[in-house]
């Protein structure tokens, strides 16, 4: 079993930026990790969850375009964390941030929430 949890949701004003962190624990070694693809998806009121953004084993990264030169994901396989950096933020990326966990079987986190208003 694996366990997700986000942080680093919040309020922010447009332009603004946030970072969020997933950190994975349980029955879990970093080298299992390291082999996962992590991702970041989001779900906003009254529609389905979506892609943001992935990262695979080997740091290959794939973003949704409405993210694109704005959003990066990283992660640290030492500290079996990955990272979610939101910059030029917009009200439409108002959303519950979800953190998933994929290697043979899958795995998600609570979510976090990101509103941005003025």
């Amino acid at each position: 079993q694996v366990q997700l949890v986000e942080s680093g949701g919040g309020l922010v004003q447009p332009g603004g930026s946030l970072r969020l962190s997933c950190a994975a624990s349980g029955i879990i070694s970093r080298m299992t990790f390291s082999r996962a693809i992590m991702g970041w998806y989001r779900q906003a009121p009254g529609k389905q969850r979506e892609l943001v953004a992935i990262i695979t084993s080997d740091g290959n990264t794939n973003y949704a375009d409405f993210v694109k030169g704005r959003f990066t994901i990283s992660r640290d396989n030492a500290q079996n964390t990955v990272q979610l950096q939101m910059n030029s933020l917009k009200p439409e990326d108002t959303a519950v941030y979800y953190c998933n966990y994929r290697l043979k079987v899958e795995y998600w986190g609570q979510g976090t929430q990101v509103t941005v208003s003025a």
